[in-house]
């Protein structure tokens, strides 16, 4: 019995020695800490896994032959339909169509919605005005007003533009709307205390309060455009990537769908990249 309790004693010992070390090498080595940051070999380690494993599961779900090319086409025939559409020059032709289509569409986004949102946000007058009617519109579903766009625009270039901006103009606009909302009353009190009139708090007190918010509004909601322009070319289109997708299923080539559908998420990070380029650039003083 006693050599029972001994035993006993050691193992509780050894184990309080061993979870106090796990403990004080937590704080340095886990990911699990809120709001703190982790080593940046850690988050590039972490970045790199998060794109190299899902590849790697589909290539190991693809070389055991149980699932066929036509539901789960292998890397190496998405990068022979990836070269494939290179070398027709179908690739290029398709991306440069549904880039113009969603820089133009998401340009008349950014040129409406910041200085409105802006204004809503400043004065309740506005707010009151346009909040309710743009809470009804934003959630209709922007593909459905693809058959009245049609209608009014025809199949041209137009009706894909508007179906971008209908789609994300009113997101961007309530979002730029509550980042007013955060700044300090205090801020503007002072401010006015100073002398400064409306158009000056505006557009230097309000406006660069809410710069950050504003740039990471539009980099979330440049990819409701990209949705928004694949749906468009889906339904009437004869270049892009959207109308790529919809032969390439006509087809029943899966592999050049998958090759298309890599291109959109490659594109889109590039966005993403240029957006928090320019967050640094622009608003050093609200990055880490």
């Amino acid at each position: 019995m006693l050599h029972k309790k001994n035993h006993s004693q050691n193992s509780k010992g050894l184990k309080e020695i061993y979870f106090g070390h796990l403990q004080k090498m937590l704080p340095e080595f886990s990911f699990w800490q809120v709001a703190e940051d982790i080593p940046q070999n850690l988050a590039w380690t972490l970045m790199f896994l998060s794109i190299a494993i899902p590849f790697l599961l589909w290539w190991a779900i693809t070389s055991t032959g149980l699932i066929s090319p036509l539901f789960l086409p292998s890397l190496g025939q998405v990068l022979g339909a990836f070269q494939r559409l290179l070398a027709t020059g179908d690739l290029q032709t398709d991306t440069t169509f549904s880039l113009f289509r969603v820089s133009v569409g998401f340009l008349l986004v950014a040129v409406v919605s910041v200085p409105l949102g802006l204004l809503m946000g400043a004065f309740a007058s506005i707010r009151a005005l346009l909040e309710p009617i743009i809470g009804i519109v934003r959630y209709m579903p922007a593909p459905a007003f693809i058959p009245l766009l049609i209608l009014y625009f025809g199949v041209e270039e137009t009706s894909k533009i508007m179906l971008i901006f209908i789609g994300n103009v009113f997101f961007n606009i309530l979002m730029v709307m509550d980042a007013v909302k955060f700044v300090p009353k205090e801020l503007l009190d002072t401010t006015y205390t100073l002398g400064a009139n409306k158009r000056q708090i505006l557009l230097q007190v309000i406006f660069p309060f809410i710069l950050p918010t504003v740039i990471n509004a539009c980099r979330v909601n440049m990819a409701g455009a990209w949705n928004l322009v694949i749906v468009s070319e889906l339904v009437a289109a004869t270049e892009g990537l959207g109308r790529r997708i919809s032969v390439a299923q006509r087809f029943l080539k899966t592999d050049e769908i998958f090759a298309s559908l890599i291109v959109i998420g490659l594109i889109g990070l590039v966005f993403d990249l240029l957006f928090q380029l320019l967050l640094r650039i622009s608003c050093k003083w609200a990055v880490d």
